[in-house]
């Protein structure tokens, strides 16, 4: 009987499978990839990754999360990478967590991506992974926009740029700081 129920619900699922597949006006499934933006704190040999604002903001009111994953020598100068997870997440194994697969290249960003990164005293902002990526491993960002002074507890902004825009001032991304810091 067990066999029979079995053989009986696989046959369904393929049949559903079949009858959805063949339609284009039936109803997708979209999972929310949560690839829209990143955030990273370098601090004391550590790099603080969170792909959730609030658990952000909750660790830099703090100091620390609930909720984290911790790969000790893992950075890409033998830093410990913490990877803050929100209490949503907390369940999910490190490859489910979209800040890890972001951070590792895993999941691409989304199109209209947002990063910030603290590190010695500055804020980068970014709107391409590829160059969070470049400034995390090097330490530099060679194209930039910097405002001195100008964070949100003084530190100096600085608005990574590429070839194709660095002549003008990037006022999108300066708009996007400050809807994320508002």
């Amino acid at each position: 009987m067990r066999v029979f129920k079995t053989f009986v619900l696989g046959g369904l699922m393929a049949v559903i499978t079949a009858c959805t597949a063949g339609n284009k006006n039936a109803p997708v499934a979209v999972t929310d990839l949560n690839n829209e933006d990143l955030y990273e704190v370098h601090h004391d040999g550590r790099i603080h990754v969170f792909d959730d604002r609030a658990t952000y903001q909750q660790f830099l009111e703090v100091g620390e999360t609930s909720y984290r994953q911790t790969f000790i020598g893992a950075g890409p100068k033998g830093e410990t990478l913490v990877f803050g997870v929100a209490g949503a997440d907390k369940e999910k194994t490190v490859d489910q967590v979209a800040g890890y697969n972001l951070y590792h290249g895993n999941l691409p960003a989304a199109e209209r991506f947002y990063g910030e990164m603290r590190m010695e005293g500055r804020i980068y902002v970014f709107d391409r992974i590829e160059d969070m990526t470049a400034v995390r491993t090097t330490g530099e960002a060679p194209l930039r926009y910097t405002e001195i002074g100008a964070g949100p507890k003084g530190e100096t902004l600085v608005y990574v740029l590429r070839s194709d825009n660095k002549t003008l001032k990037p006022v999108e991304l300066m708009a996007a700081f400050k809807l994320h810091n508002s």
